[in-house]
């Protein structure tokens, strides 16, 4: 018999599923050397953008509206952050958390605002794993 899931798939009893439910965090294994700071994202597309922007001929307030939303197009090395976090001091980890640069623990996720569960989902979440 098909079931239906929160988002109205059906998907087949436990017994003929291919996938599993448990959710789990990858592991990653920092490298043994930090990073340069400038490793860390890649700012060509931005930079070309706000130059361009710069060049224009709009209005003052219309080139830092463009220029905040060309930041968008700079490219993070997630792989090089993780590698940075891992030997950065304990303000600039904390800091990392905050921003969603690494990685964080559930909670700590909740906490900052990065996740916000629906009561339902929450009351499902508790049933099935527990506190």
């Amino acid at each position: 018999m098909k079931q239906i899931n929160l988002f109205g798939k059906e998907f087949a009893p436990d017994d003929e599923q291919k996938y599993t439910t448990k959710i789990g965090a990858p592991i990653y294994e920092p490298k043994n050397k930090q990073p340069h700071i400038l490793e860390l994202v890649d700012k060509s597309k931005t930079h070309r953008l706000m130059k361009e922007i710069d060049q224009s001929n709009l209005s003052y307030e219309e080139k830092n509206f463009l220029i905040d939303a060309a930041k968008r197009h700079s490219v993070f090395n997630y792989e090089k952050i993780a590698d940075y976090y891992a030997h950065a001091s304990p303000e600039m980890q904390h800091l990392m958390e905050r921003s969603a640069l690494v990685i964080i623990d559930f909670n700590k996720a909740i906490e900052y605002g990065y996740i916000q569960l629906s009561d339902e989902i929450r009351k499902q979440y508790l049933e099935e794993y527990g506190q």
